[in-house]
């Protein structure tokens, strides 16, 4: 189990200073704010305005005051901020920051689907393309799935693409979930073993999984929640010691913010090569060049947005 975050880059105490200011100097200049999402390297996070999961970086980034924005994470949540700002410019960090369970649906994959089961409502995870999002009736994340879901008039839902969030949800409502076999290659790789080893070097120990994980994992775990979900109930319950089935990087703000409790991560694999792709240097250089703008064809935008403002639309 790893206690050591390897989203550390090691670097000179000068040179990490020099960086923080570039960056920001540059937000300065272009009215930037800088968000990060909760798996971003710990550099990252630390120059960031605002640091979240999926669904308060969807919110926040329609109540920032800024021209630019410059989006720490993978693609499809770049996106997201794209859709619902059409005025402001909003950069990716890191180009080639891609999300691979995105990436498994496309926007033919889905009328497919669609076609397949006309009487279902499809419910997008956020972690798809724009394209996708606007095939579908409404969005969801990991927080507030079970929400979404049961806010659908129609007894079917097609829930894309992450089967074992789709599994998850299916214990909490009666509709009939239609499942698309995607999933996240981080969270899929947790198994129950590792989780009941875990237990076993440390008794007593809270564990904590994210609903992308497979279903016997949760079925090992004490809560499957969210990242937003998981720093909520560290810092509300009182245990000591948490095991947390998640991606890496979300321990350092749960070990920043709870400096009495102890967080351990459950297996070294959880790692998302993707999310650890954004550096200070990226982030520098994207601010400099005004690179990797994020665009979208308006007729797929107000379709996607029309999915987005549903989710959100519901607290």
């Amino acid at each position: 189990m790893r206690q050591h975050s390897p989203g550390v880059i090691e670097r000179p105490e000068k040179e990490l200073l020099e960086l923080r200011q570039r960056v920001q100097e540059l937000k300065r200049k272009l009215n930037a704010v800088v968000v990060a999402h909760n798996y971003q390297r710990i550099e990252v996070q630390d120059v960031a305005d605002f640091v979240g999961d999926s669904l308060e970086l969807s919110r926040k980034a329609t109540e920032v005051d800024a021209d630019v924005i410059v989006f720490c994470g993978v693609d499809f949540m770049a996106e997201s901020a794209a859709i619902l700002n059409p005025l402001k410019t909003v950069l990716l960090a890191e180009s080639s920051a891609c999300c691979p369970m995105a990436e498994m649906i496309d926007a033919d994959d889905l009328k497919e689907w669609k076609g397949r089961y006309p009487d279902a409502a499809v419910v997008c995870y956020v972690n798809t393309s724009a394209a996708v999002k606007a095939g579908s009736d409404i969005c969801c994340t990991s927080a507030n799935a079970v929400k979404i879901v049961e806010s659908v008039k129609n007894k079917e839902i097609l829930f894309v693409p992450d089967k074992n969030l789709g599994s998850y949800v299916s214990r909490y409502t009666s509709k009939k979930m239609i499942l698309y076999p995607g999933y996240c290659i981080v969270h899929h790789r947790l198994n129950a073993k590792q989780v009941l080893q875990a237990r076993e070097l440390f008794p007593g120990a809270t564990v904590l999984v994210h609903p992308e994980c497979r279903p016997e994992v949760i079925d090992q775990a004490d809560a499957a929640l969210s990242t937003s979900q998981m720093i909520q109930y560290a810092r509300e319950k009182p245990g000591k010691i948490f095991l947390i089935g998640t991606e890496e990087g979300l321990l350092y703000r749960l070990r920043q913010e709870n400096p009495g409790k102890t967080f351990v991560l459950i297996s070294n694999a959880l790692i998302c090569p993707n999310m650890k792709r954004t550096t200070l240097e990226t982030v520098v250089r994207t601010m400099e060049e005004r690179r990797n703008i994020i665009t979208i064809p308006e007729e797929v935008r107000l379709k996607a947005k029309r999915a987005l403002d549903g989710m959100l639309a519901i607290r």
